[in-house]
């Protein structure tokens, strides 16, 4: 699964988010990097425990959460709290998988997450820097992602993936992992699907009965595959 979903952020709100990690602390990104990750990875990214660089990633969840077709299409249940990477030239991350399972700082308590899927929210426009395409090894071939600032891209964790080199400017992104109530990436198409047609059907024909039947077997097909 690869989806592209348009305006998550407001132009006004990328400009936010840009200036207040302009003012952020910048660390080596290979610290977060796994044991042969750690090879492959050449950026940095934003200190989580600054306040503003916080606020910022829960202003993303806010955000991520009145998505209509991001809920739809993730159906999530869990978050990593959005992070921030950026590349400058000559910076790149080469082809690397995700860990299945990732720990964060709570509220109260550390948290395990299962990684179903994982997010890039581009935060640089496609005209601000060179390279730097997000390279994901989909069910056809690999699929090149270059996408307009507040544009997220969501794709299944257990994909293959890398970042190209970046040859002029630089590329600000945020990028986190999701846990879905359902696991099955087949599922939860088939059910983003469903979903569509629903609501296709009510806006040609309102109140409709179908309409009201589909989203019957919709929540029967939800409750049977979801995993909490």
């Amino acid at each position: 699964m690869l989806i592209h979903i348009p305006a998550i952020l407001t132009p006004d709100q990328v400009v936010a988010c840009r200036e207040t990690l302009r003012a952020a602390k910048w660390l080596d990104g290979r610290a977060s990097a796994g044991s042969i990750a750690v090879r492959a990875k050449q950026n940095e990214e934003a200190d989580l425990t600054d306040p503003a660089v916080r606020n910022c990633s829960d202003f993303i969840l806010r955000a991520l959460s009145s998505s209509k077709s991001f809920v739809a299409a993730a159906l999530p249940v869990k978050f990593c709290p959005p992070s921030f990477n950026r590349y400058v030239v000559g910076q790149n991350y080469g082809t690397h998988n995700d860990s299945a399972l990732l720990e964060f700082a709570g509220a109260s308590k550390s948290t395990w997450i299962r990684t179903d899927l994982a997010a890039t929210l581009f935060l640089s426009g496609q005209e601000d820097y060179d390279g730097g395409e997000l390279v994901i090894e989909d069910t056809f071939g690999p699929v090149r992602v270059k996408l307009p600032a507040g544009d997220l891209v969501l794709y299944t964790s257990s994909s293959q993936h890398r970042v190209e080199p970046v040859t002029r400017g630089t590329r600000l992104a945020s990028y986190f992992w999701i846990q879905s109530f359902v696991r099955n990436d087949d599922q939860r198409q088939l059910l983003r699907g469903l979903d569509a047609a629903i609501m296709q059907l009510n806006q040609a024909l309102p109140d409709n009965k179908a309409s009201l039947k589909l989203l019957g077997i919709y929540h029967n097909l939800l409750r049977m595959w979801s995993d909490t």
